[in-house]
């Protein structure tokens, strides 16, 4: 249900894959002997990733791998005695996995081989160079997150909508002087339906953002509940979820958008204020409510649907 994006163009595939195949050879990703080590990336990674203790099933959702091959490079480097598999003491279900001492070793020379690596490859640029490399990475770690999360619609009543709300909730809670009334909430009829719908984003497990559109009145929707989880936060997600419900708004013919705002979520009244919406008298009573804000939108293609007259 999302906007559609502008095509990606051939020339940005071309860069994007050219800046794979750079990166991954500059940092051995291709050697069996990553780092200087007895061992390829993925092991490496694997070992890096376990720290203090961890179940395998959280290291398949994190690293996005396969449950059996996950299995396989467990097992191998348990036999190399880096690693010890054990089954969780309050849950026979999950697999616990821990670092021997052995492990430990070889993981604190593996971060040392790593911050070396990468101060040679920074010792051959300038200190203005190197900020303007470092930031770029910034940004394009943010970005790859951002491309990554799905934004989808569910039911109002659904499980993953009450967490959602539920989590706005306790995060409103904790910042508002007041605090926050979980009554005050949209009722899941409100968002569902023809009424309007509810939105939940998603990183890889996840649930990381939330946002709802309810119909007011003929022709013009209230966007309410925009909420995104801290980690989260400064990847551009808050301003997806708002162009996602402008543009299911648009396609049920409510070319009008409001909403508002506490007086404290001052970041959320910059962000409606440069995706074009303009402060407004109040158009409700809502006790959290010290910005009331409205938005026309642009009429929809020929072909979609408008609400009826």
């Amino acid at each position: 249900m999302e906007r559609e994006s502008e095509p990606v163009s051939q020339a940005d595939v071309v860069t994007f894959r050219r800046f794979n195949r750079y990166f991954t050879r500059r940092i051995g990703a291709l050697d069996d002997h990553y780092l200087g080590q007895d061992r390829p990336l993925g092991e490496a990674r694997l070992l890096f990733e376990i720290g203090d203790g961890v179940s395998l099933r959280e290291l398949r959702a994190r690293l996005g791998l396969d449950a059996g091959y996950l299995s396989r490079l467990a097992k191998a480097l348990q036999t190399q005695g880096v690693v010890r598999l054990s089954v969780h003491p309050d849950d026979s279900r999950l697999r616990m996995i821990e670092l021997t001492a052995a492990g430990h070793v070889e993981v604190k020379e593996q971060n040392r081989r790593a911050d070396a690596l990468v101060t040679t490859v920074l010792g051959g640029l300038s200190a203005a160079q190197r900020i303007r490399l470092t930031e770029s990475m910034e940004t394009t770690r943010r970005l790859l997150r951002l491309a990554a999360i799905t934004v989808t619609p569910v039911d109002g009543a659904s499980p993953d909508a009450r967490a959602g709300l539920a989590a706005y909730a306790a995060d409103l809670d904790a910042r508002f002087p007041e605090g926050f009334d979980p009554a005050d909430l949209v009722r899941p009829e409100e968002v569902s339906g023809d009424a309007g719908t509810f939105l939940v984003a998603h990183e890889e497990t996840h649930l990381v953002g939330c946002g709802g559109l309810r119909r007011l009145a003929p022709g013009i929707a209230e966007i309410k509940h925009v909420w995104v989880h801290g980690n989260a936060r400064r990847l551009g997600l808050a301003r997806r979820l708002l162009t996602t419900l402008e543009s299911e708004s648009l396609r049920r013919g409510w070319t009008t958008v409001r909403l508002d705002t506490h007086e404290v979520l001052t970041e959320a009244q910059e962000m409606y204020r440069s995706a074009g919406y303009r402060e407004i008298p109040a158009y409700s009573e809502h006790v959290y409510a010290g910005h009331w804000f409205e938005k026309h939108l642009r009429e929809p293609a020929q072909g979609r649907s408008r609400e009826p007259t």
